[in-house]
């Protein structure tokens, strides 16, 4: 127990600072790989959230797209030639329909 308590030589000292430095060195490098670790970590939740919020937008874009409006938007124009055309469809229905009965 003498030991313990005498004083350290000058050699001791610097073998127990060198000890400590690299004992610090050790923690140190511990603490920065676990950082870099934590932030790898923090990255690839982000790139996932991002992922995932882009899949959702996607999804709700194309929820939209394939709802139906609340009436039909459509041109005038356009209006007219499905008027137009189903006018005619009308008209050869009854020509081929009415031909066909008025002959009999």
């Amino acid at each position: 127990m003498a030991d313990e308590q005498a004083p350290l030589t000058d050699e001791e000292r610097v073998e127990l600072e060198r000890l400590r430095a690299e004992k610090a060195a050790r923690e140190n490098a511990a603490q920065v790989a676990a950082q870099k670790a934590e932030l790898e970590r923090l990255r690839a939740e982000q790139a996932e959230a991002d992922a995932d919020a882009r899949d959702a937008a996607r999804r709700e874009r194309a929820r939209e797209y394939m709802e139906p409006d609340e009436d039909l938007k459509m041109p005038l124009a356009q209006k007219l030639v499905l008027l137009f055309v189903a006018l005619l469809i009308a008209w050869f229905v009854v020509q081929v329909v009415g031909g066909g009965l008025i002959t009999n």
